[in-house]
């Protein structure tokens, strides 16, 4: 149940960068009355993203340090790989957040950090897919 559980929470995170990324940002961008509004929309957007990175990656990471019997880790190398797929994502949301996300609302050199966050959110959502697609057969073999 646990198992199915986790992959429920990386198909939500992943989804959830999705949604606001491709579908709900340029929409807003396409459909709001300004760029300055959009950009201030899609700003609160993405903070409340990082929000749901953070809680999705904290508990996989809980979840996986389950897995752990007395410190030492009783994982293969799916679980390795998807315990760095979400450090990753994590680091990438929260430098995105703090750090690029910053750049943008002061203006400064607009240009490079909107592509540098845009990559970010690139990046992040690319790991969220690898690990989505990891955790697949993994949590299908422990469960079945």
């Amino acid at each position: 149940m646990k198992d199915r559980f986790a992959l429920l929470l990386a198909a939500f995170w992943w989804g959830s960068l999705t949604t606001t990324g491709f579908l709900v940002v340029p929409i807003a961008f396409a459909k709001l009355e300004s760029p300055a509004v959009a950009g201030k929309f899609a700003g609160q957007l993405f903070a409340a993203q990082m929000w749901v990175a953070l809680a999705c990656g904290i508990a996989l990471l809980t979840y996986f340090r389950s897995k752990m019997v007395d410190g030492v880790a009783y994982v293969g190398p799916a679980a390795r790989t998807a315990i760095s797929l979400i450090v990753c994502a994590l680091l990438l949301a929260l430098l995105q957040e703090y750090a690029v996300s910053p750049r943008i609302l002061a203006r400064d050199n607009l240009k490079l950090w909107h592509a540098v966050g845009s990559g970010m959110y690139f990046a992040q959502w690319a790991f969220t897919g690898v690990l989505l697609w990891v955790m697949a057969p993994y949590a299908q073999k422990r469960t079945a």
